[in-house]
């Protein structure tokens, strides 16, 4: 896949990662910085373009599809807005698909409300060499316990499915120290 260029037109061919996603949801995770709403504006307008032709936010990408991405103009980082710091967690099982790792309490999942960076973003600084490295589920910030990636596309599109579908066994534990009022058997 090519870099993509803020000053000329650039051209980015769907590989595994990408089949079956939504081109709204690809250029979002391509377009790191670029405003959601920039994003859709330039769906809408027709100036990205797949396989030659105009598409919708929802249209669904195959391999091998040839996205055209107009010149983006991105805002010059702010002195506080630096790149997520490189963050390794415990590795409880870890293959081609999947990567599964012990998550401690405190540490959010993901950037957003006041926090700059979570797990997802730092893992990814991490593990710059990984083409695909996305949350299967999340766990509350303040929640410890084992957190799934999918490595693969394909892999998170199957675990998602198995979680709507109840085929995926959850199990939440928790350890309380004390007594209970009116304790129910």
């Amino acid at each position: 896949m090519n870099e993509l260029s803020k000053e000329s037109v650039t051209f980015l061919e769907v590989g595994e990662e990408g089949a079956g996603q939504r081109i709204d949801n690809f250029l979002i995770r391509h377009l790191k910085g670029v405003p959601k709403s920039h994003v859709y504006r330039i769906l809408r307008s027709g100036e990205v373009r797949v396989n030659s032709g105009r598409v919708q936010a929802s249209h669904r990408l195959a391999i091998g599809d040839r996205i055209r991405v107009p010149p983006i103009r991105l805002a010059e980082r702010e002195a506080g807005d630096a790149p997520a710091a490189p963050l390794e967690l415990p590795v409880l099982h870890e293959d081609e698909h999947i990567l599964a790792v012990d998550k401690p309490a405190g540490l959010a999942v993901h950037g957003g409300s006041g926090i700059a960076h979570g797990v997802i973003e730092r893992l990814r600084a991490a593990r710059p060499q990984a083409k695909f490295l996305e949350l299967v589920h999340r766990l509350d910030r303040e929640t410890s316990g084992v957190l799934l990636l999918a490595k693969k596309r394909s892999a998170l599109t199957a675990m998602h499915e198995d979680l709507r579908e109840r085929a995926m066994d959850k199990r939440y534990l928790a350890a309380v120290a004390g007594r209970f009022r009116d304790e129910k058997r």
